[in-house]
């Protein structure tokens, strides 16, 4: 079996290129403006097409853009206001509960060290050393409801 391909090589076609062929319109007194001119068009099959030669369609230049109403601009800025004061209470409102909360601690850790200070002055030493006051609890409630012996 013969194959009309070379060895590693595509096979080559011979490719035509049809190009219409305009024919010269017949020249027709035409008032000017009025009527587009009449165009003649030969396809490569030997077909005749006439019709109007027509210019591109052009969009339409872009305007000015509608003014936005003030009613609107003012709205829309009330609203942004309105969002950024109801953000800035709600922060607000917790830096407040947080910093209640914080200042509470305070004051529970300051009585806790107070009460400890106390503790250690009360409960501390047995008069070992020198320049410390022992106070002895029971002796001095008994003594203050007379209920020593």
């Amino acid at each position: 079996m013969h194959s009309n391909h070379t060895h590693g090589q595509p096979a080559q076609r011979a490719v035509e290129v049809h190009h219409p062929t305009p024919i010269p319109a017949p020249v027709v007194p035409v008032q000017p403006g009025t009527v587009p001119a009449v165009a003649s068009v030969v396809l490569p099959d030997g077909r005749v097409v006439t019709g109007y030669a027509i210019d591109p369609a052009r969009p339409e230049p872009v305007g000015a853009k509608p003014p936005v109403s003030r009613t609107a601009v003012n709205v829309a800025l009330g609203g942004v206001g309105f969002l950024a004061v109801c953000g800035g209470l709600l922060l607000l409102t917790s830096f407040i509960a947080a910093l209640t909360a914080f200042i509470g601690q305070l004051i529970i850790l300051a009585a806790v060290i107070f009460g400890g200070w106390i503790a250690v002055q009360v409960l501390g030493t047995n008069g070992s050393s020198k320049g410390s006051t022992t106070v002895n609890i029971r002796k001095a409630t008994f003594k203050r409801n007379h209920f020593h012996s």
